[in-house]
This record gives structure tokens, sequence and C-alpha cells, in this order.
């Protein structure tokens, strides 16, 4: 076989799986900033690019089942000539949300319109091309084909956060991204039109393209071997979305920690497909007994406080063993090259089906976070089930294995639902209204975000309006606040809503205007709290994002502009950039204070916020009460089960 062929064939690939996992991070750092920089809009983004990778399986598998060869032409060749027209991708401006719209069903619509069909054909360039390839020069399984896939979807992937975000702007990401994508359609609408060449040659009919005689050795794979081919699928994508959840809750919303999961899920598909030989089933099962093992016993016990140096390492490899499983499982029952679309179109339908479990159905279905020790539990069983006829000792451990992990998804589930008055689950998070100390003097009730303390306030109505934990009265913004009340009526802008705490400050002809993205922290704020409803000054609570609030907002003059949104698990990065500043003080009076609260259990943010204090020339205080002694003063994020 010509080196020149099997050239071409593998540039069209490397280049369209390169582009495939370059747009993913790209298009979600463009959308992160409209939706509060949650971490849910990277999953909304995989679960999106998961359904349209099936939509482009199904479409390969009737296009080369159905149609000529010839005629491929005309339709590819028609819908790449389409994309084109769509270029540069991007998302329009008139897609900003306006507050209270429906954050995943916007999140879907802005990547259909922008990004939809470009990544639909990116998607199914490598089975079309590994078909074309399989009928032109007679291979009957490309399979390596399919690994160097993973490798340009790698090296897309690492690309991103370590060598284009740094150094280019948005703007220029996207030109570049969308030059690049026109060669990429050029290349394939070529390789097409040499395939029919090389097919009419060779006397092949439609069917013979892709069921050449070596296909007919093998009977075709069972409803059982597809059952599983879909298991084994489904399992791994649940288990990279729920690791991803897991770990972009408990830190921040950064390419970084979506692509390092993402990117040892597609290692494990090279080594996989690659060679055989690199899994061993009898070696992996014991690393795989230990690790999910760990996993399960850190959803009960590893809290707030655990460091992330365990917390990372344990999960990103037991994400790899349970991948290196799944996948080493598909290679051994993948069938003839004859079945090759068919064995996508599963694997494809398993990785949506464990992207909308995860995306979609779980912040619906589930109080919490729990989807994790689902995925834990799925893959325990698989692994009881392919282990079941290997003897006596691998039934029995795999046996325990799943008893374990049941027994630690039940505890976590009892764990999470103490103290709790009521647990709600959204787009934007998880949040319990915990109540303490009932009936006595000292009870209290206390919001938490993930693990995260956002206010504490007392049930006796002689003790409600006092600010606690860290709003305290010797807090840096208690004192902002304080200090502009010795002159008169004070107008106090807050980013970030929790409780309400803040209000407890506000006295008659005072105006407080609270910038809240969840709507749901509003509803629990007035329905269990009573800081706003308490109120003796003018209170109002504007839901949306706080920085494109204050951008369709004419100018406040605020005294005090208090941004209170990075104690979290997750911060929103979009509100600590020079261009957020610039609104900040844009929104201030000339002598007015910015008060930002950046203690976070694990970013050092005070070192960004004095680097920003620099560029715009302003001087800056930083106030740390957490020794002071303040009666009722907590630190943002005390340990909460």
């Amino acid at each position: 076989m010509p080196v020149k062929g099997v050239l071409a064939y593998s540039v069209t690939i490397f280049l369209s799986a390169f582009l495939l996992f370059q747009i993913q991070p790209m298009i979600a750092k463009m959308i992160l900033p409209w939706f509060g920089g949650s971490a849910a809009v990277w999953i909304t983004c995989m679960v999106f690019f998961q359904v349209v990778l099936l939509g482009g399986y199904v479409y390969v598998h009737l296009l080369i089942n159905r149609i000529s060869a010839r005629m491929q032409v005309i339709v590819h060749g028609g819908l790449l000539l389409i994309s084109l027209f769509l270029l540069p991708v991007g998302p329009g401006l008139h897609w900003k949300p306006e507050g209270g719209e429906q954050p995943i069903l916007q999140i879907l619509g802005i990547l259909f319109c922008s990004v939809g069909l470009p990544y639909f054909l990116l998607s199914t360039t490598s089975p079309l091309v590994q078909v074309w390839y399989s009928a032109s020069h007679k291979v009957v399984l490309p399979y390596r084909l399919f690994a160097l896939s993973n490798v340009a979807s790698l090296a897309g992937l690492l690309a991103y956060p370590f060598l284009i975000e740094p150094r280019v702007v948005l703007r220029f990401q996207s030109i570049g991204w969308s030059a690049l994508y026109g060669a990429f359609a050029a290349l394939c609408f070529f390789l097409s039109i040499g395939n029919v060449k090389r097919t009419s040659e060779g006397k092949h009919g439609p069917v013979e393209q892709h069921h050449n005689v070596s296909v007919h050795a093998k009977p075709p794979p069972t409803l059982r071997t597809k059952g599983l081919w879909l298991a084994l699928s489904t399992c791994a994508s649940l288990l990279l979305l729920s690791v991803t959840n897991h770990l972009t809750q408990n830190i921040a919303s950064i390419p970084f920690l979506w692509v390092l999961p993402l990117s040892l899920y597609l290692l494990t598909f090279i080594f996989c497909f690659d060679r055989s030989g690199w899994y061993q089933p009898k070696i992996y099962v014991w690393s795989l007994y230990a690790l999910i093992g760990l996993m399960a016993y850190g959803i009960v016990y590893w809290g707030a406080g655990m460091s992330l140096k365990i917390v990372v390492p344990v999960y990103c490899a037991g994400l790899f063993l349970c991948c290196m499983f799944c996948h080493g499982e598909l290679v051994l029952h993948r069938p003839p090259a004859g079945y090759l679309t068919a064995f996508y179109l599963v694997l494809s339908l398993g990785g949506a089906l464990g992207g909308i479990a995860v995306g979609l159905i779980a912040p619906n279905v589930f109080s919490g976070y729990f989807e994790l020790a689902v995925g834990l539990l799925f893959c325990s069983l698989l692994i009881l089930l392919l282990n079941y006829r290997r003897g006596w000792i691998m039934r029995g451990l795999s046996s325990a294995l799943v008893i374990g992990v049941i027994v630690a998804g039940v505890k976590c589930v009892i764990d999470y639902s103490d103290y709790s008055l009521l647990n709600s689950r959204n787009f934007y998070g998880v949040l319990r209204v915990k109540e303490y100390s009932k009936g006595k003097e000292t009870e209290h009730r206390s919001m938490v975000h993930g693990t995260i303390n956002h206010g504490i306030q007392f049930t006796a109505p002689d003790r409600q309006t006092r600010p606690l934990t860290y709003y305290s009265s010797t807090s840096g913004v208690g004192r902002a606040i304080t200090t502009f009340q010795k002159t008169g009526a004070v107008k106090v802008g807050i980013i970030g809503l929790g409780a309400g705490s803040l209000a407890a400050y506000s006295r008659d002809g005072d105006e407080f205007r609270f910038y809240e993205i969840n709507p749901t922290v509003e509803a629990l704020a007035r329905r269990y709290f009573y800081y706003l409803s308490g109120a003796k000054g003018k209170v109002s609570v504007v839901i949306g994002d706080g920085r494109l609030s204050l951008e369709r907002e004419p100018i406040q003059h605020y005294d005090v502009l208090a941004v209170d949104a990075f104690s979290g698990d997750a911060i929103p990065a979009h509100l600590l950039t020079k261009q957020s500043f610039e609104l900040y003080f844009k929104h201030l009076k000339p002598d007015g204070i910015l008060a930002i609260h950046i203690s976070n259990k694990h970013l050092k943010l005070g070192l960004v916020v004095e680097e920003l204090c620099k560029a715009f020339g302003v001087s800056r205080v930083l106030i740390d009460d957490e020794k002071l002694g303040a009666r009722g003063h907590q630190p943002a994020f005390p340990r909460i089960t």
C-alpha cells in the first residue's frame, strides 16, 4: 500500500480530531462568563458534544450502508460546503442571558447555532474515513486509525490550556480554528473523490465497500455483545463526567480541570485501541479493586478540608483505571471491519447516554452530587459480570466490591441529609438549608452551597439581625459599610446573595442591591432566613450574573461594592479580570470602596487582586479578621457535613 495513500487518510483523521477537541474548551470558555463561571457549563457542553457525536455516527452508518460512493461525495461534500458559510465559529452577543433563563437549554441553543454543523461533520470523519480506507485498501481492521484520532484529540486538548489559551485572545482563536477547518473541509472532500475513483476501478458495489471477504469469516455480533458494548461505553462516559463534576465543583471552573479527566479518558482509548496488549485484565482488576474502594471511601469521608494533593491524584488515577477496564474490554469484544460503523455507533450511543445521565438527568433527580457513587457501582457490577467465571476468588472479591460501594453510597446520602431542612440542586450547584440546636437558645440555620457555608442566622427574634460568619462588624466589608454610614445614608452593591447577611447592616434611608445568578438562592434566603425581610433599608435582588447585570445597568454610584463570590468551591474567574475591575470602578463613587472577599480554601486570590489593583493604580488594604475572635465570626469554609 502506498505511503502517500496512508498519509492522506492519517492527516485527515488527525486534523479533524485535533479540531474536534480544540473547539470544546474554546467554545466553553467563550460562554463561561455568561453563566456565572459555573462548572456545569462544561458538563452541558460535553453533553451536547456527545449527542452530536452520536448523530455523526448515525449519519455515517446510514451514509455507508444506504448510499453509493458517488452519492456520498455529493451529500457529504454539500454539507462541508454549507458549513464553510458558518465560519468563523463563535456565539453572537444576542445570546447573552439577561437573567431568569433556563441555562441548560440556552447553552444547548448557543452551541447548536454557533458550532453545531462544523462539529457534526468533524465527528463523522474518523469512522467515515476508516471505512473508506478499509474499502479502498482491503484492510480488515483499521482500528489503529481510531487510536490515531484519539492521539490527535489528546494533542488538541492539551494544546489549548498550555499553548493557545494563555497566548491567543478568543477572537483570534476563533479565526485560527476556522482557517484550519477550511483546510480540513477541502482535504476531506478531495479524499472522498479519490475513494470513488478507487472503488470504481476495483468494481466495488456499495455493500462491498465495507463488507469484504474476511467479514464473512465471523458471525455478526449478538445482541448480548452489543449490550456489553453499550454498558462499557456508558460506564466510561458516566465516570468521566461525574469525576469532572467532582473536581470542578471543589476547585474552580478552569479549562485545565476540564481537560485533565478528558485527557485521561482519551489516553485509555489510545492505549487500548492502538495495541491490545496494553490492557491485561488479570493485572488491572487488582488495581481496580483498590482504587474503586478508595474512591468510594472518599465520597463519604473526604470533606471540604481534605488536601487536593490526595483527592485529585486518587480520583484521576481511579478514572484512568476504570476507563482502561471499560475500553480494554471493548477492544477484547470488538467486531470485524464489516461491522465497524455499528460498533462506533453503539460506542457513541453509550457516550451520549453517560453524558445525558450526568448533565441532564442527575441535576433533576438527585438533590446532591450522587452520580459518582452511581458510576462506581455501575463499574463494579461490570467487573463482577466479566469476572464471574474466572474463579471463586475473583467472584468473591468482585461481589465484596459491589457491596462496599453500595454501603458507601447509602452512607453518603444519609450523611448528606443530616440536619437538613431542604436539599436542592440545579444548574448552579447544590444548596442545603441546615438547622442546628433546634429548640435551644442557640438554634440557628445555615445556607450551604456545595461544602461552603454561605450564611448563618439565629432563629430567635431578638438575635435575627446580627450579621454572623465572615460578615461580622470586624470584617472588611463590615468596616467599609459602617465607615460610610457615619456620614449618612449609603448605597451598597453586593455580588453574591447567600443568606442575605449583609442586609443586616442596612438602616433607614440606605439602599442595598444584591446581584445573584442563582434564583434558588433568593428563594431560600427569603423562605428560611430573615435578613432580607427584616432589613430596615431598601433591599433589592437582581437575578443574573453580576458582571452582565452591571454591564446593562446605568452607573449606580455605589459607596461600597462588595464582590462576595469567591469563597465557594468553584469560583467565577471572570469576576477577577481587568474588564470586571474596570466595570466595578465605573459603578463606584470616586471615594467609594471595592470590597472583595478573597478567602478560598484552594486558591490564593490575594495575589491576583493585588496585581489588578496595581494595574488600576488604586490603594489596597488586606483585612484578616479570622483571629480577632469577633462573636459569631466564622471563616468562610468550616467543615460542614
